[in-house]
């Protein structure tokens, strides 16, 4: 019997071979695929089991007789092209003769010198009166060979370009792109690696998301990404690419600069990375193009009528591919061609050098200029570009195909001499050893000019700021600013009759964006499905289970909620997405993305920075926050940091509030803040689950509410025992209780504060202490948090469901004793009861520390003291919860 790959019938093999070729000749190769497509799936149905591939042979995917014309005038880019190199490469050498502390990279820009240079003069267009824009993330270590092109444009200074690295002092330029730090050109920030792909997946979506909701055209507008193939390791760079085939993101292009080579050697050394991405991206049912030939090698393939030098292609590894452009020519005779009789005669009339200059496709300017057309006319999917290139493309000795490449900032004079010579740069020998800057001549600068123009204009180029979005007055919220009566309500509850009042605005609700990743029915929000819709561009193509119930699950390609599963980083980057499209789409959207506190920071901090860094306008909202607060689901479920993490983003401004009124204030006062005064931060506040009754907002409090500190109860006459009690989120609920405990047992009073963020006190401290020390002989600046606080007497007793470092930043502000009680440690489930038991946060302990500070000043007696440890049940001997 035969064996599966056994041929029984070679003639009728080769008959069929012979259709296959004659369907091509004559109809094409997509007939030829979907005449094959159709036979395996007859065959599949007759019951054979056919194995899988996702990958196709080594080989670039676009044949060389189907590539497109260069619209350009291909000599005069190749001479601007190389002035480019030798600018970048001068922008990083430069600075390093100053001093090596200021890095930069050279080998990444020199591998992908083409494909940027293509892109730049022939695809990417800026923001003008007649279209979007395309989006751009330029990979972090190519930035060099940014600013060279737009100091040739005429964009940026000689004198930028030499304070490269070197911002402080003004008119310098970042060493990646920054948006925080260049508002005006850079796009998006990418060089945090695998958040640039994942970013660029939801800017895709939310692009579509825009246009399927009205807010925008989107017309052929792109999202190009561009990625190291040993970046595409990281988890999030791969994350996401299921969703950008399933929602048919034909707007989303990501090209993966192969030049097989890490930060420290080789990407798969023993295999072939451009397979695994082909495997992977294909199989996500991406149309993936291989680009790893340039027009050198398509002579050699036509002269393979043996087919050895496809085989050779194909078995041969990474490792040998990078070794290959590390030596010579001969070198590659030997050890490549040399492997077998038939691809040795290929080149046998050829010399080393002609070997050597054999091109890998990324720097065939006419194969890349024919992937990036087939990637841009692609419709209904993603597309991912796979250009295999030479890391340190042109360095020769300094280190092209090195694995110390990625590392080198330093070029000696010899190596100069080299590059100059290599790519014909004008430097005379006088002036090489100082890397000089070369400027275009008059007709060079034409021609840059006239490809920018007939593209809109500048590229990178930023939006900084947009239209103002007409923001409701408090008193929409009239609502929240009163008491609940004896009805408990939490602050989640509270938050989602705020969002829906947002969302029925006639002015405004559109430019709301809910988004949810899989717990909406959690904090209660079930209502928008039905109000508002779940978006989906496909709609709802099926019935679903509670069609007959008033809050269905609805989808609709107009929805309104993004509802991202399972997901919370997906989710953060739909926030990042929405909160920037007053930069990237010209329309401010207001995005509530609510989630598990304990989910966010901790999970997503270095997407969260990424927001920061790119002026993101937004609010986070982490729902069942608190250590203490979502009894029952333990160590992994409560929060009691994130207010923490929080506070390490510069323009996040942070609240945890307890009580509906102080939510409104804070999401009435953000949004002004940011869509009318346009200020380029994000509000993170927390919310809770817990129902507790909630009193009418005290008179003229809404500024201190913002600031982050104001009384809710206040004693005219305070006596000898007199204590404040200070409180945020939950636990100011125990601080209350422990108020009416201490009066009621041993006649102390107390005034209460509600501390509505710790972390805007502690920045308010840090600027009057700053001040303060660079102006001494001016008038002192006195913090808000102790301007407050003059105002009662006794000792400070502050308590959150939050570490103790949270409240404890503003001790050197506090006028007095301070003490604050926090719940540092692991969660647990428990009840709530028990929990702040156990964290010592509840009513009873700071009761008790309110005590102990009044003993320590002389307000009570040893036996008074005594007497209230005993009634409330403290033990000394407790073990730490931070250690159990």
């Amino acid at each position: 019997m035969a064996t599966q790959f056994e041929d029984i019938d070679p003639v009728e093999s080769r008959e069929w071979q012979e259709a296959i070729e004659d369907v091509i000749a004559k109809d094409g190769a997509d007939r030829a695929h979907y005449l094959l497509d159709r036979a395996v799936q007859q065959a599949r149905a007759a019951g054979a089991t056919l194995p899988f591939s996702a990958t196709t042979p080594y080989q670039n995917t676009i044949p060389a007789d189907d590539q497109e014309a260069f619209p350009g005038d291909m000599d005069m880019e190749w001479r601007i092209r190389t002035i480019n190199r030798w600018n970048a490469m001068a922008t990083v050498v430069r600075r390093n003769k100053v001093s090596s502390e200021y890095g930069g990279h050279i080998a990444s820009f020199a591998s992908s010198a083409v494909m940027y240079d293509v892109g730049l003069n022939h695809f990417w267009r800026s923001k003008s009166a007649i279209h979007g824009g395309d989006l751009v993330f330029f990979q972090g270590h190519v930035i060099p060979g940014i600013y060279a092109r737009s100091f040739m444009e005429g964009r940026l200074t000689e004198e930028q370009l030499e304070n490269f690295r070197s911002e402080v002092n003004g008119n310098g330029l970042s060493s990646y792109p920054h948006p925080w730090l260049m508002p005006e050109y850079w796009q998006f920030p990418t060089v945090s690696m695998g958040l640039g792909p994942l970013m660029a997946i939801y800017q895709a979506r939310f692009m579509k998301y825009m246009h399927n909701r009205g807010h925008i055209d989107m017309a052929d507008r792109k999202v190009w990404v561009f990625l190291g193939d040993g970046e595409m390791d990281e988890p999030e760079s791969r994350g996401a690419i299921d969703l950008a085939a399933r929602e048919g993101l034909d707007n989303l292009i990501f090209v993966v600069n192969c030049n097989l080579q890490r930060l420290d050697g080789p990407v798969r050394g023993n295999g072939k990375i451009v397979q695994e991405l082909e495997g992977g991206f294909r199989g996500a049912g991406w149309n993936v193009i291989k680009l790893l030939w340039g027009k050198g090698w398509d002579e050699l393939l036509e002269k393979d009528t043996s087919g050895k030098l496809r085989q050779l292609m194909d078995e041969t590894v990474d490792g040998d591919y990078q070794t290959f452009k590390s030596k010579d020519g001969a070198y590659i005779r030997k050890h490549f061609f040399g492997k077998y009789p038939e691809t040795a005669k290929l080149v046998e009339d050829w010399s080393d050098d002609q070997i050597f200059a054999l091109r890998r496709g990324g720097h065939d300017p006419q194969k890349v200029y024919t992937a990036f057309k087939r990637a841009s006319d692609t419709k209904d999917q993603p597309t991912c570009l796979l250009v295999k290139t030479v890391k340190g493309y042109g360095m020769g000795s300094a280190g092209e195909g090195q694995n110390t490449t990625h590392q080198q900032k330093k070029m000696a004079e010899d190596q100069l001499r080299a590059f100059r010579d290599r790519f014909d740069i004008p430097v005379s020998d006088e002036d090489l050893p100082k890397a000089p800057f070369v400027k275009l001549n008059n007709a060079q600068k034409a021609y840059l000019a006239d490809r920018r123009k007939a593209l809109g204009g500048e590229f990178p180029k930023r939006q900084a700021t947009s239209d103002k979005l007409e923001i409701p007055s408090l008193d929409k919220f009239a609502a929240q600013l009163k008491s609940t009566g004896e009805r408990e309500i939490s602050t989640t509850m509270a938050f989602v009759r705020i969002l829906t009042t947002l969302l029925r605005d006639k002015k405004m609700g559109k430019n709301v964006v809910p988004i949810v990743p899989d717990e909406s029915r959690t904090f209660g929000m079930e209502g928008l499905f039905r109000s508002v819709g779940i978006y989906n561009p496909l709609g709802q193509n099926y019935t679903p289970e509670d069609a007959d119930q008033m809050q269905y699950y609805k989808e609709t390609t107009d929805g309104q909620v993004l509802q991202e599963g399972i997901n919370e980083a997906g989710a953060m980057a739909d926030w990042i997405a929405a909160a920037t499209s007053y930069s990237n789409h010209d329309v401010p959207m207001i995005p509530f993305f609510i989630y598990y506190s304990m989910f966010g920071f901790q999970r997503i901090g270095d997407l969260a920075w990424a927001a920061g860094d790119s002026r993101a306008r937004g609010f986070m909202l982490g729902g069942t926050a608190g250590r203490t607060t979502l009894n029952g689901e333990g160590l992994q479920h409560e929060d009691g940091h994130s207010h923490i993490l929080a506070g390490t983003i510069p323009n996040c401004i942070s609240y945890d509030p307890t009580f509906q009124y102080e939510v409104a204030v804070i999401i009435q006062h953000g949004m002004k803040e940011m869509y009318e005064e346009q200020k380029d931060v994000f509000y993170y506040l927390t919310l809770m689950n817990e129902n507790y009754a909630h009193p009418d907002m005290p008179a003229g409090v809404e500024n201190d509410i913002i600031k982050g500190l104001y009384r809710l109860k206040e004693v005219k006459r305070p006596g000898k025992k007199h204590v404040t009690l200070m409180g945020s989120g939950t636990i100011l609920i125990q601080a209350i209780k422990a108020a009416e405990m201490l009066e009621e047992d041993f006649g102390v009073t107390s005034e209460i504060w509600s501390a509505t963020s710790f972390n805007e006190l502690a920045r308010g401290c840090q600027d009057a202490e700053r001040h303060n020390r660079l102006n001494p002989l001016a008038e002192t600046q006195v913090p808000f948090v102790a301007e407050q606080l003059a105002k009662t007497k006794g000792p400070v007793i502050a308590a959150t469901d939050y570490m103790k470092n949270f409240a404890e930043q503003i001790r050197a502000c506090v006028p007095g004793r301070y003490t604050v009680l926090g719940t540092d440690g692991y969660g647990r489930s428990d009840s709530r009861v028990n929990l702040r038991r156990f964290f010592e946060v509840d009513a009873n302990h700071i009761a008790a520390a309110a005590m102990v500070d009044l003993y320590r000043e002389g307000g009570i007696t040893k036996a008074v003291l005594e007497k209230a440890l005993k009634k409330y049940d403290i033990d000394g001997a407790k073990p730490n919860p931070r250690l159990v």
